[in-house]
């Protein structure tokens, strides 16, 4: 990239960023419903500070912190780098205001774009590329973030009525055939990846079948009508506690009213599309239904094989495999490495991306990953047969 391009982008990031929290009032800036859900203010504050720490503090000559409480309050899990606020408590941080944390964005940006304005050396854009893209999660998140914010709200409140989500998968399911052999696996050009793609590999697959399109609300209402919640044989012996002890029986934003399915959506609560993808729900469900459908889903590897035969990007896709390294995976050094490579244990993968994945974020190699129970991204379900 030239300096002007990455000047562009990353000024179009952090627009970006902002953008997705035009509509909110300021209340709905603190807000932090459960321990997965981050306040508004938190993220905009955090992704501010990843640059402030990682880039301007040992890179821009004479930089002076914004302030020194900030790094306290805007770290996360690096736990390398300093003290932070315990992720649970991120909801109590009345202050710093939400304008306070406006300003120590435009002070952040203004130092970033002074050191963007000349040439830099190709190590130190790496980080920089990194905290861009690091950013793009969070505007994921962000969105996410806002609609479990706004649609645990009794009064479900609008956050844009233009906003559209899911869309219907109009063509006719088909079973796309995949053959057995041995197969690449992982990032394959000099594009931006995160160090979990890396490093490329072989794997063996077996033949297997894998659908054209998503599962449905209709036929994830099948299940639930013939008692997929309560028929235990379906579950994972973890996910049937899980079940119990939270009481669910549908999945996130389904609520069941004067005798019809609505479901919330950030355009707010609206009559259940049967004919659009299901959504929102968790790798125990999606675990359930397949063995119900007497199928299952596709491991990351078999995804990653098939992907280029089926259109995909509307939701994020649970598949069969844990969150491991791949070989010959070297962790980054430093503060960095804490990004993906200490979680990689007790989580799933999932492939793809979804409607809330922002531009210049997605390939067929990106691996995301969540524990099993987590609803409340754009999670979906494409099933698989041997």
């Amino acid at each position: 990239m030239t300096i002007h391009q990455r000047l562009n982008f990353f000024i179009k990031t952090r627009q970006h960023t902002e953008k997705i929290c035009k509509p909110l009032k300021t209340e709905d800036y603190v807000v932090q419903t459960v321990v997965d859900v981050s306040p508004p203010k938190w993220h905009l504050g955090h992704t501010t500070w990843f640059f402030e720490e990682f880039v301007l503090k040992t890179h821009l000559n004479n930089y002076q912190i914004f302030h020194h409480d900030f790094a306290f309050v805007f770290n996360s899990y690096y736990e390398s780098v300093g003290d932070k606020v315990m992720r649970t408590n991120r909801g109590n941080l009345s202050r710093p205001s939400v304008d306070k944390i406006y300003d120590y964005r435009k002070y952040v940006n203004k130092h970033m774009q002074q050191l963007l304005d000349s040439p830099i050396d190709d190590e130190l854009w790496k980080v920089i590329e990194i905290g861009i893209h690091h950013e793009k999660q969070h505007q994921e998140l962000l969105l996410t973030d806002i609609k479990y914010i706004l649609g645990h709200n009794p009064l479900f409140p609008v956050y844009d009525e233009t906003f559209k989500e899911l869309k219907i998968e109009t063509q006719n399911q088909n079973w796309i055939d995949i053959k057995e052999g041995l197969y690449e696996i992982g990032h394959n050009s000099d594009s931006f990846c995160y160090d979990n793609e890396l490093g490329r590999h072989q794997v063996y697959l077996e033949d297997f079948k894998i659908s054209n399109r998503l599962v449905t609300n209709a036929e994830y209402l099948e299940f639930i009508e013939d008692g997929g919640y309560d028929q235990v044989l379906l579950w994972h012996a973890e996910a049937w506690d899980w079940l119990q002890q939270n009481d669910i029986a549908s999945p996130k934003y389904w609520h069941f009213i004067d005798g019809q399915w609505m479901r919330y959506s950030l355009s707010g609560l609206q009559k259940l599309n049967l004919k659009e993808p299901l959504s929102h729900i968790s790798y125990y469900e999606a675990f359930a239904f397949a063995q119900w459908k007497a199928m299952r889903l596709p491991t990351e590897f078999e995804w990653e094989v098939a992907q280029a035969h089926f259109d995909w990007g509307q939701a994020w896709e649970w598949t069969e495999s844990a969150y491991l390294p791949y070989p010959k995976y070297q962790k980054a050094e430093g503060a960095l490495g804490e990004y993906n490579g200490k979680f990689m244990v007790n989580q799933k993968v999932l492939r793809g991306k979804s409607i809330a994945t922002p531009p210049q974020h997605s390939r067929s190699s990106y691996r995301n990953f969540f524990h099993p129970q987590l609803r409340w991204q754009f999670n979906a379900v494409r099933l698989v047969k041997s």
